[in-house]
């Protein structure tokens, strides 16, 4: 199955991609557009509690209640992904998949127009230029799947690159096992 990357897609990163700050990640694409894409790093918790700039925001935050490292660009940006109660935008929120979409952090969650069910806050951002996620992908430095809304608020990032691979069929899954440095195998 060879998918395009577009909004709500994954992008998994391969074992031969170079990057360090992609090393094993995966990353839920928020937008694809022909002038670029912009998307988060589901498996980077990072260092901060969510309480420190989001106190507000602390009831609904998934397990580990921590800021995550969404990538390298913009890394003061704060990104929040959110299930609600609601599949259709309203003020505040927009949906990416089902359930799943980004919220509005500024805002007070009592004062929300959808129930905040869970959170998940990314400081920065992974993003591409016109056309060069598509050359990456070519390159074949990324998989590109199916993305399930689960997938953003596992609670065993760590583990979340293998799991999805692991999901896959055929070719896909047997990536889920190789070393972290495929010169060694």
């Amino acid at each position: 199955m060879d998918l395009k990357p577009g909004a709500g897609r994954l992008l998994v990163a391969t074992p031969v991609l170079g990057d360090p700050n992609f090393d094993r990640t995966v990353v839920l694409l928020l937008e694809q557009a022909e002038q670029g894409a912009l998307g988060v790093v589901l498996n980077r918790p990072g260092p901060t509690e969510v309480v420190v700039p989001f106190p507000g925001w602390l009831a609904h935050v998934a397990a580990p209640p921590v800021v995550f490292t969404g990538g390298p660009v913009a890394p003061a940006a704060a990104i929040g992904l959110a299930r609600t109660g609601l599949d259709a935008e309203a003020d505040g929120w927009a949906p990416l998949l089902g359930r799943l979409g980004t919220i509005d952090l500024s805002r007070d969650p009592d004062h929300l127009a959808v129930p905040v069910e869970v959170l998940r806050v990314f400081a920065g951002y992974a993003g591409w230029g016109a056309g060069q996620l598509e050359g990456e992908i070519e390159a074949g430095a990324w998989f590109v799947v199916e993305a399930r809304a689960e997938d953003a608020f596992s609670t065993a990032p760590a583990g979340l690159w293998r799991t999805v691979l692991r999901r896959q069929r055929g070719r896909l899954a047997m990536f889920a096992d190789a070393p972290p440095d495929p010169t060694v195998n």
